[in-house]
């Protein structure tokens, strides 16, 4: 299929935008909450329903193609040959039920496990970011990172949430950003966070875990898209199941790189 004709990374947009519709009706209403693996691993009926009708949208156009997503009973591993969608109905839910504003519906096509299309849609914020083959976008105008190079002028963010048992490996990252870079944020949504590197709010990011593609690939075609450098902890190519992710302007990736080693030195 041509770039010319895809329609993946419109069907993206639609699909996402209509979760974030449904789940904005639910939000600061004070709806019930679930836990899954750990108590602070919650979901709601919000998130089910979101992501169901991501799922009727993506399958009006696409019924025969593989969904992966983060609720019930969906697939959790990206295909690694043909197209595929993965589906985050809402990445931040300790936001949304705690009633901040931070928090999106998030659908990325694939290809052969590579991103080609891309939506994260925050709708309590009123943006949209989108991508396709070409550029990035924040509610239609294209967005670049960031053109900081000076590592004390940057605000880096830890990227994902690291689990009670692995605290240290958490403290010892934000170290690492307080004693490199200007200044820290943490907005508890690992896809808004991405798509803000990508509009150049923010600088960078890193962790050193395996991040589940649905907080992940989205945000990594914005970043890529917008002109930015994403790799493993290593400094290789990303993909869905890489150990580590670390994303930048390009210019700071090197630092940023030395900062993701220093979690476990």
């Amino acid at each position: 299929m041509n770039a010319a004709d895809d329609s993946r990374p419109g069907a993206a947009e639609r699909a996402a935008t209509a979760g974030a519709e449904l789940a904005l009706e639910s939000f600061r209403t004070g709806i019930a909450t679930e836990t899954k693996e750990s108590k602070t691993d919650v979901v709601t009926q919000a998130d089910r329903d979101a992501q169901a009708r991501v799922i009727e949208v993506i399958e009006a156009d696409y019924p025969d193609e593989p969904i992966v997503g983060e609720e019930d009973d969906a697939l959790k591993t990206v295909p690694d040959e043909g197209p595929a969608w993965i589906v985050d109905p809402i990445d931040g839910t300790n936001n949304f039920v705690d009633d901040i504003r931070v928090w999106g519906t998030a659908v990325a096509a694939v290809e052969d496990g590579e991103p080609v299309g891309a939506a994260v849609v925050l709708p309590a914020l009123g943006d949209s970011y989108t991508a396709d083959r070409e550029a990035a976008y924040l509610n239609g105008t294209a967005i670049s990172v960031s053109e900081t190079n000076d590592p004390e002028m940057a605000t880096v963010s830890p990227l994902m949430w690291w689990d009670f048992d692995s605290r240290d490996e958490y403290a010892a990252a934000t170290r690492e950003i307080v004693t490199r870079y200007d200044d820290l944020r943490r907005f508890g949504s690992a896809q808004a966070t991405l798509a803000l590197i990508a509009a150049g709010s923010l600088d960078g990011g890193f962790t050193n875990l395996v991040s589940h593609p649905w907080d992940s690939v989205a945000g990594v075609h914005f970043i890529r898209q917008a002109g930015g450098k994403v790799t493993d902890r290593h400094g290789d190519r990303w993909r869905h199941d890489s150990d580590g992710l670390v994303v930048s302007n390009g210019s700071l990736h090197e630092s940023l790189l030395a900062a993701t080693r220093g979690i476990e030195d």
